[in-house]
Parts: structure tokens; C-alpha cells; sequence
């Protein structure tokens, strides 16, 4: 697999063009979202992972293979920014969601440590409204015990499905768990795009 960075977008403008399929990946700062990225890309340092939370201030794009767009988006929830930051963050996300023909899905990446708040079912809202495919994603499998793991698997699976999405994987970087089954989901929306 090739893989390589292309850009960073703080605006429109700076967004690839939508020449090819894309796939977004979205969720909380320190879900652990770079860590998936980086794993599923095979790479260990594609996507910069952070001990602090909401580093990633841009949408980040990288070229897979020639064949696809992959798009980092910011990360939410935690990061310690200015209501300001915040909200020209909202509008570049927004501006993102509604411009890009070629977007197959978004990822949606959560801890599985944590139940889903306020801004999963915002943003689950809002890609409903714009009726953009989900791909809900439990990382840090293997930071708790299999029966945890199933018990916030069955309380993640009732959010998602009350939001009319897919059953949530499980995902571990560490292990390498779930990494066929996302590119099986990723795959399969791209073809039916």
C-alpha cells in the first residue's frame, strides 16, 4: 500500500479536488483516532498521534494509493481551544460535510471506554440530516477486559442503531483487531457510492 500526505485544510479552498472517492474519519480528541489511521495505512507515523488532545486544528489529507482520499478531520470534545478556535473549527467541518461529492462515509472513531455524549449525537444528527453513511468504530479494545468489551459494545450498538447506523467493530491498534473488518466496511461504501 502507498500512502502519502497530501495537505493540510483551514479552508475550502484548500481541499483536494474530488477526483476520486474519500473517506472521512471523525471523533473525539484522544479517541485514538490517528493510532487507527496509522494502523490501518500500515504506517507508524502518517497521521500525528498527540499526548494532547485536540492538536489537529485542520483537516489533514492523504492519497491511498492513488485510488483514494482519506481526511483527518479535527478532533472534538476535549480540546482545551478558544471559543473562537472552536467555532472556526465548526465551520471548516461544516463547509467540508456539505461540499464534498466524492465522501463515501465517515468513520465515527470512539473510545470504548466512553459512552456516547452529547456531541456523538450531534454530529450522528447531522450526518443523518445529510445522509452520510457512518461507520461507527469502538477503539482501545484492548484496553479493557472481553466482557467490558461486549458490555460497551451492546450499550454502543443501542446508541448507534437509535441513530440508524451500523453496529459499531471493535478496533485495537496494538492487536491489530477489527483492521480487516473496517477495510471490509470501507471498501463496501466506497462501491456503493
Amino acid at each position: 500500500m502507498r500512502v502519502h500526505f497530501i495537505r493540510s485544510a483551514f479552508k475550502r479552498s484548500d481541499f483536494p479536488p474530488q477526483d476520486r472517492p474519500e473517506i472521512a474519519f471523525a471523533g473525539r480528541s484522544n479517541s485514538g483516532k490517528s493510532s487507527l489511521i496509522n494502523t490501518i495505512c500500515k504506517s507508524r507515523s502518517l497521521a500525528r498521534v498527540s499526548s494532547k488532545p485536540g492538536k489537529t486544528r485542520s483537516i489533514n489529507f492523504y492519497d491511498i494509493d492513488g485510488r483514494y482520499y482519506f481526511a483527518d478531520l479535527p478532533g472534538y470534545g476535549f480540546a482545551k481551544v478558544s471559543k473562537g478556535m472552536r467555532e472556526s473549527w465548526r465551520s471548516l467541518i461544516e463547509s467540508y460535510f456539505e461540499g464534498r461529492d466524492n465522501l463515501c462515509a465517515v468513520v465515527l472513531i470512539m473510545d470504548i471506554r466512553r459512552e456516547p455524549e452529547e456531541d456523538e449525537k450531534m454530529l450522528m444528527e447531522y450526518l443523518n440530516y445529510h445522509k452520510l453513511r457512518v461507520i461507527p468504530v469502538l477503539t482501545k479494545k484492548d484496553k479493557v477486559s472481553n466482557n467490558e468489551a461486549r458490555k460497551r459494545q451492546k450499550l454502543a450498538e443501542k446508541f448507534f442503531k437509535d441513530m440508524k447506523a451500523q453496529n459499531p467493530l471493535l478496533f485495537s491498534s496494538r492487536t491489530g483487531e477489527g483492521v480487516k473488518e473496517l477495510w471490509s466496511r470501507i471498501l463496501n461504501s466506497i462501491s456503493k457510492h
